[in-house]
């Protein structure tokens, strides 16, 4: 069972149709059908574009009611198989189906994991904090713990440390550090989340990743158990704030 634990922010900007949605139960479509019908009052003015971005101290009223912004959430959820980092089901169900929370629909997941993949997914529906979060100049290392079907080659270490140019790309991985378990198991930390990264950068070795599970984001280590969620901690979302305004 999740942690019985609510603890919440506001987001300080978000776009206005978003901040409609967030204050009441209309869907966006209904939210931008408003706008465009000048329902909607920012600061005393007549707003008709979906795009302005409000501050969580406008005041926004609609059709002369003010309007307040549900607090942002934010969760750590432990992926199984053969689920998708997805807001909708496709070919397998999304991992959104997990948890047992309103306004399922409102939420996104920051920084994706491929359906055989397994572990540490974090879902908001704070885009700023999950846009800064998985963004590589903001530098916040995730680590994977790594299955091989091939012994690890010695020059491996050196050759992630450096960078891998990778099959249809121009510029290098930026550097990753590899710490070796076992022959057939390693520890990769990268700070950066390209397509298929960590497959592709085995591959580009010689080698074939045979299972991956990410294990860490930050400071926060994953710690319940597969199919499980809970809620983060101030303290959590505090540290995995990597923005330089924070």
């Amino acid at each position: 069972m999740p942690t019985a634990y609510h603890w919440y922010t506001v987001v300080d900007v978000m776009r206005l149709d978003k901040f409609i949605c967030k204050s009441t139960a209309y869907a966006l479509a209904e939210a931008i059908a408003f706008i465009e019908n000048e329902s909607v009052v920012v600061n005393g003015f007549i707003s008709v574009e979906a795009s302005n971005q409000v501050h969580k101290n406008n005041v926004v009223r609609l059709d002369g009611n003010i309007l307040t912004p549900r607090s942002s959430r934010y969760f750590m959820l432990h992926k199984p198989k053969n689920m998708i980092c997805s807001n909708i089901d496709e070919v397998y169900p999304s991992v959104l189906r997990l948890l047992d929370v309103d306004n399922v629909s409102e939420l996104h997941i920051a920084g994706r994991l491929d359906a055989d993949t397994t572990g540490l997914v974090l879902i908001t529906d704070d885009g700023h904090w999950s846009f800064n979060l998985t963004s590589p100049q903001n530098k916040c290392e995730k680590v994977y713990n790594v299955g091989l079907a091939r012994p690890i080659s010695p020059d491996a270490k050196q050759r992630f440390r450096d960078g891998i140019l990778l099959q249809g790309e121009s510029r290098p991985t930026i550097p990753a550090t590899l710490h070796i378990i076992a022959p057939y198991q390693v520890l990769l930390t990268l700070t950066e989340g390209r397509f298929h990264q960590v497959k592709r950068m085995f591959s580009a070795i010689g080698n074939r990743v045979v299972s991956l599970h990410r294990q860490q984001i930050g400071s926060l280590e994953l710690d319940v158990d597969q199919g499980e969620w809970r809620h983060l901690t101030p303290a959590e979302v505090e540290a995995l704030d990597v923005s330089d305004t924070k």
